[in-house]
C-alpha cells in the first residue's frame, strides 16, 4: 500500500510525495514520464553500494538510462568544491535541460543534488529518493537546497522544488540505529510544532518507529509529510509560517557550528532534538509556556535516545553560541529570531528576541549541567 501526498500552493508546480514500501524497484516507471532523455543519479558512496545498481536497473528498464555520480558521505560534501565537481561531471556527461537529476540518499545528497539541479543550465528537473528517515520527513520536501560555508550551515542555496519524491520505507532497514533516531527527532519536531495528538501517539504506540518498526515508521512519515506539505504550500519561501519548521534549528545549528559540523560528535537530528528541548525550556523561562510542557517535550525526546542537555553534546560558552545564532540565516539585521512555543503542538515565530536573555538562559543551562 502506498500513500500519496500532493504538495501544492504558491507559485511552484504541484508534485507528489509517494510513501510506501518497495518503491525503489519502481523508480524508473515513475521517473521515465518526467524525463525526455537521460538521468543522472547523484548519491554518496555508502548509498551507492547499497542501492545504486537497483536504481540504475529500474531506470534503464523504463527507458530512462542513468549515470551514477557519487560523492563522499557526510556533511563535508555540502561544499563549493563538491558542488563544482558535481556540476562539472554533469557537463561531462553532456546532460541537457531535458534530462533529470535523481537525488538518491540522505539530506546531504538531496541538498547538494538539488542545488546542482537548480544551477545547471539555469535549472533542470530533479527527483528526490530519500534514503534516511530525516530526509524522508524533512529535507526532501519543500524545495530547500543548500551547501555550507565555514561561516555557517546552509547559507548558500536556492529554492528548487522537486518533480517527485519517493519515500521508500524499506530502505530505512539499512540505516544505523543512530541515524534512525536522528530522523525521529524531526518527526517529533512536527508534533511539537502543530499536532499535539500526533506527538502523544509518537510518545506512546508510535514510539516503535524509533526502533525501526515499518508500520509505525510509515504512519510517522506520512503524517510528517502532510504537516510539512501544508506549511510549504502556504509559505514556500519562508516569509511567514514556514519558519515554524525551524523549531530547534537556530539553537541546533549554533551547536553544530561550534562542534565543526562533526557528525561523530553530534548528528543534525540530535542537534535539532537538543535545540527543541532548549527552545521549550527558553519558552518556559520566558513565561510563554508551562514548565510541565517543556519537561514533557524533553522527556519524550530523551526516551527516544536523543540529547536534551548541552553537556550531552560537549562543552560550550553561551556567548559563542549566541554569536553563532546571530549569524544564522533566520536572523534579521543581527536580531535573533527563534521558534518558541505556547505549549506542545502550538509553536510560533518570535522576532527580535533579546540576545541578552538568550545568553543568560544558556549560561544557566551550562551551569546547571
Amino acid at each position: 500500500m502506498t500513500t500519496t501526498v500532493t504538495v501544492s500552493g504558491g507559485d511552484f508546480r504541484p508534485y507528489e510525495v509517494v510513501v510506501g514500501r518497495g518503491l525503489l524497484a519502481g523508480l524508473g516507471g515513475r521517473v521515465a514520464p518526467l524525463a525526455q532523455g537521460r538521468t543522472v543519479v547523484i548519491t554518496d558512496e555508502t548509498v551507492g553500494r547499497l542501492h545504486g545498481k537497483a536504481a540504475l536497473a529500474s531506470l534503464k528498464a523504463a527507458g530512462a538510462p542513468g549515470r551514477l555520480l557519487t560523492v563522499p558521505p557526510g556533511e563535508g560534501s555540502k561544499s563549493f568544491a563538491e558542488l563544482e565537481r558535481v556540476i562539472d561531471r554533469m557537463l561531462a556527461f553532456q546532460l541537457d535541460r531535458k534530462d533529470v537529476v535523481v537525488a538518491l540518499g540522505g539530506g546531504v545528497v538531496g541538498d547538494l543534488a538539488g542545488l546542482a539541479a537548480a544551477l545547471f543550465m539555469r535549472g533542470v528537473d530533479f527527483v528526490q529518493v530519500p534514503t534516511t528517515l530525516l530526509a524522508q520527513v524533512d529535507s526532501s520536501v519543500g524545495g530547500k537546497t543548500a551547501i555550507d560555508t565555514p561561516r555557517g550551515k546552509n547559507l548558500v542555496g536556492a529554492f528548487h522544488q522537486p518533480r517527485l519524491v519517493l519515500a521508500d520505507i524499506d530502505v530505512l532497514a539499512t540505516l544505523p540505529e543512530r541515524q534512525l533516531r536522528s530522523g525521529w527527532a524531526e518527526v517529533l519536531k512536527h508534533g511539537l510544532i502543530c499536532d499535539a495528538d500526533f506527538f502523544e501517539w509518537l510518545a506512546g504506540e508510535g514510539s516503535a518507529g524509533a526502533g525501526g518498526d515499518p508500520e509505525a515508521l510509515e504512519r510517522a512519515v506520512v503524517r510528517s509529510v502532510e504537516i510539512k506539505s501544508a506549511i510549504v504550500g502556504e509559505d514556500e519561501k519562508e516569509a511567514g509560517r514556514r519558519a515554524l519548521l525551524n523549531l530547534g534549528h537556530t539553537f541546533g545549528h549554533a551547536i553544530e557550528a561550534e562542534l565543526g559540523f562533526d557528525e561523530t560528535k553530534l548528528t543534525h537530528g540530535e542537534a535539532v532534538a537538543l535545540g527543541c528541548a532548549l527552545a521549550f525550556r527558553f519558552s518556559a523561562a520566558s513565561g510563554l509556556c508551562a514548565p510541565d510542557a517543556a519537561a514533557r517535550a524533553a522527556t519524550v525526546l530523551g526516551a527516544a535516545g536523543l540529547p536534551t542537555r548541552l553537556d550531552q553534546a560537549g562543552t560550550f560558552k553561551a556567548a559563542s553560541l549566541v554569536k553563532r545564532m546571530g549569524g544564522d540565516k533566520k536572523a534579521e539585521r543581527g536580531r535573533l529570531t527563534l521558534i518558541l512555543a505556547w505549549e506542545i503542538g502550538d509553536a510560533f515565530v518570535a522576532r527580535d528576541v533579546d540576545a541578552g536573555a538568550v545568553t543568560a538562559f544558556l549560561e544557566a543551562e551550562i551551569a546547571g549541567g
